[in-house]
């Protein structure tokens, strides 16, 4: 990408840079802010095959995928890399085209993939199988060396993960059981839900410590130990015992902070040094 950049203007380039940059740094959290980035990227540089990918990530995220997958044909052609091919496919099946997505993966370029890519390209094509109600062509597709080895890759905890769900979704729970167990052998960054899915399979119930319901007893009690006091002076007593905590009405610098309405209206926004997502509507 940064070789692509120089072939711009110095100061375009820097631009260019730092919107891609927010657009890394806001995907995962904020896609809609991710796509508004993006499109001050490509309205800046369109030529720039890493901006169009950027820009189709972006739209991915945000389910615009008709958008995301007219940039990333823009960028195939620029580069002559099959490597979005995966991604491509994906957007067909979030058009409602899974039919699409599944011809792709029997097109040359999936051989052209490397081993990262023909796995994404195995689970987008099982989830095609699985949007056209082929529960178990799914998961014949996802049966493969990879699935099988012992080997731990970036991609084993997904694909792990997409065959302990399929069997779940045919019926088959004890062997989704296993491979959620597997799932969870091979996910150290915890990047799917397998530890719930299998505590849920197995009956287990997580309680929430903070729940209000599970301190119903102890509550109840703290109300029999009134002695029949009124609650409101109770609750009055204990706001000035919390005010005194925290307040000393001896200390002559102690002034009590009042917030404006205009502080209460602040926002805090990112610095954008080529405008802002408002500059492209403006």
């Amino acid at each position: 990408m940064r070789q692509e950049l120089l072939s711009l203007p110095k100061g375009l380039a820097e631009e260019v840079s730092r919107n891609l940059v927010m657009v890394a740094r806001l995907i995962d959290e904020e896609p809609e802010q991710a796509y508004a980035y993006s499109r001050i990227a490509l309205r800046l540089a369109s030529r720039v095959a890493a901006v169009r990918e950027a820009a189709g990530f972006a739209a991915y995220a945000t389910q615009k995928y008709s958008e995301a997958l007219a940039e990333f044909r823009a960028a195939k052609r620029m580069t002559g890399s099959v490597e979005l091919w995966p991604v491509m496919a994906d957007c067909e099946r979030g058009l409602g085209r899974p039919e699409r997505a599944l011809a792709m993966a029997g097109e040359p370029e999936v051989q052209k993939l490397d081993k990262a890519g023909q796995v994404e390209m195995r689970l987008v094509a099982a989830g095609a199988r699985r949007d056209m109600g082929q529960l178990d062509a799914a998961i014949v597709t996802l049966q493969s060396p990879e699935l099988a080895s012992n080997a731990v890759q970036p991609w084993t905890a997904r694909l792990r993960y997409a065959y302990a769900d399929a069997l779940l979704a045919a019926g088959r729970e004890d062997e989704a059981r296993e491979w959620f167990a597997k799932t969870i052998e091979s996910d150290k960054d915890g990047a799917t839900d397998a530890s719930d899915r299998l505590a849920e399979l197995d009956g287990v119930e997580f309680v929430d410590a903070l729940d209000t319901e599970a301190f119903g007893e102890e509550g109840e009690g703290e109300e029999d130990d009134l002695d029949g006091q009124d609650p409101a002076e109770v609750a009055a007593a204990e706001r000035a015992s919390d005010q005194a905590e925290y307040y000393d009405e001896d200390d002559e610098e102690y002034e009590p902070a009042e917030q404006s309405e205009a502080d209460a209206d602040a926002d805090v926004t990112d610095e954008v040094v080529a405008g802002t997502p408002d500059d492209e509507q403006a």
